[in-house]
């Protein structure tokens, strides 16, 4: 598993834990999904606060150390997300088509990993907007073939994979550390 600096796990982990956090409170449930929907909540927030420290632990990044091409080219991707996902849900709503609005908001935002990926040097972003993409063709095939809801379908499934990859970036952390420590520690003994 490739490892991540504690500054990028964290920031990982406290950007996808908050935005998990919040997908889980998109769909309307009944207990005891809601209940769960609450405990993924609690979790997603507790891995966003885990990743603060991290960010916190690991200090501010050197000057020198900036990629002022990558700051721009995050920039450009982060405000073409929001833009077609705004533009899109208020023609969605305009249309009277409301309910579909959380599908494209998480079609694009697994759309946006794509791009993300080479730009944060994060491979695995890859397959997780593939997968949040799927998620959000099910909950549009799902509405249409069945009483369930659009919203409760990616809700769920989009907030429990960006809760997966929060927690998966800080256990990538703690395994780049360990072999930050032994590389040093084998670069002081030759």
């Amino acid at each position: 598993m490739v490892g991540l600096s504690r500054r990028q796990a964290g920031l990982t982990a406290l950007y996808l834990g908050v935005f998990a956090a919040v997908w889980f409170s998109v769909p309307k449930a009944d207990p005891p999904l809601r209940s769960l929907l609450v405990v993924g909540s609690v979790g997603a927030l507790l891995a966003a606060a885990v990743g603060v420290v991290l960010v916190v632990r690991a200090g501010r990044r050197p000057a020198g150390e900036r990629d002022r091409s990558a700051d721009r080219r995050y920039g450009l991707i982060v405000v073409a997300e929001f833009a077609v996902a705004l533009i899109g849900g208020l023609l969605l709503a305009a249309a009277g088509l409301g309910g579909y609005v959380p599908v494209l908001i998480c079609a694009v935002v697994g759309v946006h990993f794509v791009p993300l990926a080479p730009v944060l040097g994060d491979r695995l972003l890859v397959p997780l907007g593939v997968a949040v993409t799927l998620v959000a063709l099910a909950g549009l095939v799902v509405d249409l073939v069945s009483a369930v809801s659009a919203g409760l379908v990616v809700g769920t499934g989009a907030g429990t994979l960006l809760l997966a990859y929060a927690v998966l970036a800080l256990f990538r952390a703690r395994g780049h550390d360990q072999q930050a420590v032994g590389a040093e520690a084998e670069r002081q003994v030759a």
